[in-house]
């Protein structure tokens, strides 16, 4: 974190501590304690909007380009993604397990961008053209939809779960009706699919520019983020004639959400990627070559 200007350093803090004060007060909700805080989500979760959207403002007037050249910028595009997703959703959808998965969803895609931070860097040649910006654009509005799906998997086993039990106290006005995370779940499994498909394809035409098509396909990243598609694919072709459970679906969901956080986030720490739109500078290039 503290590599970054000063200026990003003072905004990344400021987004942090909103965002781990709206994860205090949706914990106290989930705990019926305090609700008196309750009106202070939606002002947290916007102030966190607007403070993601000053940061990726001064990384791109820094690199003089749009800001998704690396892995911070694009958790923090995605962390303004979701809260602006929550701040659209929240007033129709109330119940505070609903909120709570998405506060914190939020401020774990803030805490990984913060230990992953980096100065903001020239981005490649290749990553100028339009196919690099549609490429980087459509993955992350896919990882919000997946996100967004595996939230309301989660939310769905667990109702399910304490149903079963016959703990109905615990469910009732605390998680949505099974039927609305269906719906939600469904949409977010559709929007993920076509969103990755565009994603995929754009790739594919980023390939030509890069590395060739043969060793962007062979890429760990991508081999994942493949992986995830064809699984959401699998949901939408079984769920069409029938053939899937729902729960059977939300696990699946679960497991492309996982495959979708490998490829986005530990397969880039792991260095096993070729997905570098960044240029290195000088020093750091004779570093590793040391």
């Amino acid at each position: 974190m503290f590599n970054l200007t000063t200026l990003e350093t003072i905004v990344l803090l400021l987004v942090v501590v909103v965002h781990a004060a709206a994860g205090i007060v949706a914990t106290l909700l989930l705990l019926r304690r305090h609700r008196q805080f309750e009106s202070l989500l939606m002002p947290c979760i916007l102030a966190a909007v607007l403070l993601d959207a000053a940061l990726l403002v001064f990384r791109g007037i820094a690199i003089k380009a749009v800001p998704l050249t690396g892995l911070f910028d694009s958790l923090i595009l995605l962390a303004l993604i979701f809260g602006v997703l929550y701040l659209l959703i929240k007033p129709s959808v109330d119940q505070v397990w609903f909120g709570s998965v998405m506060v914190w969803a939020i401020l774990g895609m803030v805490f990984v961008a913060a230990l992953v931070a980096k100065p903001a860097s020239r981005p490649q040649e290749v990553a100028r053209t339009p196919w690099a910006v549609a490429h980087a654009s459509f993955m992350i509005l896919a990882t919000a939809s997946v996100v967004f799906a595996a939230a309301n998997s989660a939310l769905y086993l667990l109702g399910s779960y304490r149903l079963k039990h016959k703990a109905i106290s615990q469910v009732l006005g605390r998680i949505p009706n099974m039927e609305t995370l269906v719906r939600m779940h469904r949409l977010g499994v559709r929007a993920g699919f076509v969103l990755l498909t565009v994603g995929i394809v754009s790739g594919l035409g980023l390939s030509l520019f890069d590395t060739g098509i043969a060793m962007w396909l062979a890429d760990s990243k991508v081999v994942c983020i493949i992986g995830a598609w064809g699984l959401l694919g699998a949901i939408l072709v079984l769920d069409r004639f029938g053939l899937l459970r729902i729960k059977a679906r939300a696990y699946v969901t679960i497991v492309a959400f996982g495959l979708i956080v490998v490829a986005t986030i530990g397969v880039t720490i792991a260095g096993a990627t070729q997905h570098r739109f960044s240029q290195v500078d000088p020093p750091a290039m004779m570093t590793l070559k040391a």
